[in-house]
């Protein structure tokens, strides 16, 4: 008998890679829509969406993980997503070229993150899936920012 356990994941597009986070972190899938800019922030800070009246820091994605800025398409989405940082969880929304599905995987179909021949920092990667596809690549969101760029992002959403 098998120790593994069922993970919930939500399934989105950046490009030509697959990526995944928990069910468990998402709050909602908007689509996508301009921000209100906020000046002096990273590169990657698109701004602020207004989710039910509630100012929600959104990010491109893509380019939080080293590729290419996003082209806003039809198919472009928000992902809001809640990241353990520290001491609390900051609410995020990332800029995402499509989302696909929310799918089940055991844990034991879980390999370990590569630590070569991928575009973008391996310390995010929480694990890779090998479905019938391609890799799924589940993205560990505590590891997403540091400390200090996630009280910046929380202090800017305040402002």
């Amino acid at each position: 008998m098998s120790d593994a356990t069922e993970l919930q994941l939500v399934t989105f597009g950046l490009g030509a890679e697959i990526f995944a986070v928990p069910v468990t972190l998402v709050r909602e899938i908007l689509d996508y829509r301009e921000t209100f800019r906020i000046p002096n922030g990273p590169d990657y800070l698109l701004g602020l969406t207004d989710m039910r009246g509630q100012g929600v820091p959104t990010i491109d994605f893509r380019q939080r993980l080293g590729l290419s800025p996003f082209e806003p398409t039809q198919a472009t989405r928000i992902l809001v997503v809640d990241v353990p940082v520290a001491d609390r969880v900051l609410m995020l929304g990332l800029v995402v070229d499509r989302v696909l599905e929310v799918c089940s995987v055991t844990t034991d179909q879980l390999e370990a993150a590569p630590d070569i021949g991928v575009r973008w920092s391996s310390d995010y990667i929480g694990g890779v899936i090998k479905r019938s596809e391609g890799f799924v690549v589940l993205v560990d969101m505590a590891k997403i920012f540091s400390s200090e760029e996630a009280r910046a992002l929380a202090v800017r959403a305040a402002a």
